[in-house]
């Protein structure tokens, strides 16, 4: 029987919540204002992060959403990057995920196109 993928996205500053098994952080800097203590990662995961460049370029359109998704997913392919998406790919082969970013939406996140990519 397949282990069905249990991939959560949530802002790292939002309290943690008993449901969101190992937390993640996805982010490639550390969020502003935020402790090791109030953040309750298990992991923090920055080589998986787009490039500055690409982050720098979405950052200021926000609109640009499906392009982002398509060129995050081409520098995933990157040998540093693809080591860590793998990484993640087996934290999800047995338990619940949390991804965790400081965006203030992140359901429009490089966090959504990883847990999509990792759901299926």
């Amino acid at each position: 029987m397949a282990h069905k993928r249990t991939v959560q996205v949530r802002r790292v500053y939002d309290a943690p919540a008993q449901t969101d098994g190992t937390r993640v952080l996805v982010d490639r800097l550390w969020p502003r204002g935020m402790t090791k203590e109030k953040a309750h990662l298990d992991e923090w995961c920055k080589q998986v992060a787009p490039s500055t460049e690409l982050r720098k370029w979405y950052i200021r359109n926000p609109d640009r959403f499906a392009e982002f998704r398509h060129l995050y997913q081409t520098e995933l392919q990157d040998p540093e990057r693809a080591d860590a998406l793998a990484h993640l790919r087996d934290l999800v082969e047995d338990r619940t995920v949390t991804l965790l970013t400081a965006t203030k939406h992140p359901e429009t996140s490089k966090a959504e196109v990883l847990a999509e990519l990792l759901r299926s």
